[in-house]
């Protein structure tokens, strides 16, 4: 079906982004899908991830931090924990949070200690990933 999908993707503190999109590809609890103008209803739970979106040929990024997707023919509502756009990520300050998680994860501790710097770790690389791509795009 031609055409275009909206695209929402809220938090608890606010709406991130609406936008008419042509694809989304989102991180599902159980892997990544995507969706196109015409899909079938449906929800999923969404683990930490990028939930990428196209328009025409420019392709965006976003970190997603948990939450649902709902998705219909017609639109896509991300509802996201944290979610942040690729190209409000500090590099810099993505990459001094790696550091900082895999500090946390070497200095070992109780296993939850443990559990939750594995997660920040997850957490921290994702978003300094997704922002060094923009960048990189960016100066392209």
């Amino acid at each position: 079906m031609a055409g275009k999908i909206l695209l929402e993707v809220v938090t608890p503190e606010k709406q991130l982004l609406s936008q008419q999109v042509d694809e989304v590809i989102a991180p599902g609890s159980e892997g990544e899908f995507g969706v196109l103008p015409g899909h079938c209803h449906f929800l999923s739970a969404l683990k930490v991830g990028e939930l990428r979106y196209r328009v025409g040929d420019q392709t965006s990024h976003m970190v997603i931090l948990w939450g649902y997707a709902e998705v219909t023919p017609t639109k896509v509502t991300i509802m996201a924990e944290i979610a942040e756009k690729a190209e409000d990520i500090d590099v810099d300050r993505a990459t001094e949070k790696v550091e900082e998680a895999e500090r946390r994860l070497q200095a070992g501790g109780l296993p939850s200690e443990v559990k939750e710097a594995q997660i920040s770790l997850e957490k921290a690389r994702l978003r300094k990933k997704i922002a060094e791509r923009t960048r990189k795009a960016g100066h392209a």
